[in-house]
């Protein structure tokens, strides 16, 4: 009877034992909806590429909670309602245990109701301002804002003696926030823009409005805050027209992908971007030195493709994903959305990322490195 019982228990022990290990393998599902395809494809799709190889090598190594990592993704063709309806389906269908993507702003503010709502943390890859300024409770991003991006660029033209500007941008939900933050930091830095014209994304012309500016009285730079292709039709008007002022870029178009577009007219223009561009030119002692360089060397060794901005977006929205679980030591979303918030001191491939409860961004505008674009590379100017 005794040694009955003695066997009854060591098979429940044991069948509980591999009950837990069952449990503990479930995989760790990391849900994204990004832009591989359509318009804003050279945003996904480094993304997207990005999360697929570093996923992998996360399992290589054992995962993470003794867990493997599994990606469900789907292809939001820069489609708002199309990310919306994607994102409905990771959170009730898929069950995903946190999301990261969103390659735009419009993608990423249709979907942040859904996420509030259900109360899953996401980790925007897009840029724009308004993403988390207000504060959301469960929405986060790795891109620097627009904001930023303004603040340093106007603080670039100052220290070039530059105070009086033309400003060109587009309609769509970057380029209108990217506008708006221009023309206030430009107010509180006691810059003045003289002329201000916007471009739709189906424009193949932008000459009348960069007429417009160039025959503005007192105008001494441009700037022109958009994405996708308008900044390179842009950049080819500018050139075409013989504009002979400082031209200058926001960090939408940080990427060797927009060099090719645009050509030799980009030649001379300077833009906000994550050293990510030019890893080798950084100091020695810079913390983010050997983070760039590994990441720059892995991606274009596994893809055979020049490395992008966006795909750092990525790199870095995966990183703090885990980290988070790690110090929530479970995948429970509030204890995930706390240890994200948390989150102090990570050094990635954007900046520094200090998160708190009332900044889900957690960099500022110095993690943004000027460049200039000469004999068609990037140069790193301070």
């Amino acid at each position: 009877m005794f040694k009955t019982m003695m066997r009854r228990a060591v098979a429940l022990v044991a069948a509980a034992g591999l009950a837990m290990a069952a449990q503990a393998a479930e995989p760790i599902k990391i849900g994204s909806f990004l832009s591989v395809t359509g318009p804003a494809s050279f945003l996904g799709d480094p993304e997207l590429k990005t999360l697929e190889m570093y996923i992998e090598k996360i399992n290589e190594d054992g995962g993470v909670l003794g867990r493997p990592l599994e990606l469900v993704h789907y292809d939001d063709v820069g489609n708002a309602s199309s990310a919306r309806n994607f994102a409905s389906r990771l959170i009730r269908s898929d069950r995903v245990d946190i999301i990261v993507g969103g390659s735009t702003t419009g993608a990423t503010m249709a979907v942040a109701p859904l996420v509030q709502q259900a109360k899953i943390p996401f980790i925007s890859l897009a840029g724009a301002v308004v993403i988390t300024d207000p504060v959301k409770p469960w929405v986060f991003k790795t891109p620097q804002s627009d904001r930023m991006a303004a603040e340093r660029i106007l603080g670039d033209m100052k220290a070039r003696g530059i105070t009086r500007i033309g400003l060109i941008s587009g309609t769509g939900g970057f380029g209108s926030s990217g506008r708006a933050q221009t023309l206030e930091v430009a107010r509180d830095m006691g810059i003045e823009v003289l002329a201000d014209v916007t471009y739709s994304g189906s424009d193949t012309d932008m000459t009348a409005q960069l007429t417009n500016i160039r025959n503005t009285e007192g105008v001494q730079a441009v700037l022109n805050f958009g994405f996708g292709q308008g900044p390179a039709i842009v950049t080819r008007n500018y050139a075409q027209l013989g504009i002979d002022l400082p031209f200058y870029q926001s960090h939408g178009v940080a990427s060797d992908s927009f060099l090719a577009l645009a050509g030799e007219a980009a030649e001379g223009l300077r833009l906000p971007a994550s050293p990510l561009l030019v890893p080798d030119s950084l100091p020695d002692d810079d913390p983010q030195k050997a983070i760039v360089q590994k990441y720059k060397s892995e991606y274009e060794a596994r893809w055979n493709s020049k490395v992008s901005t966006f795909g750092g977006y990525a790199y870095d929205g995966l990183m703090l994903a885990v980290k988070a679980i790690e110090a929530a030591g479970s995948t429970d979303p509030e204890a995930v959305r706390e240890a994200l918030e948390n989150i102090r001191g990570y050094v990635g491939v954007t900046g520094e990322f200090n998160m708190s409860p009332d900044d889900h961004n957690g960099l500022d505008a110095d993690s943004f490195r000027i460049l200039e674009v000469q004999d068609g590379g990037w140069k790193l100017i301070n």
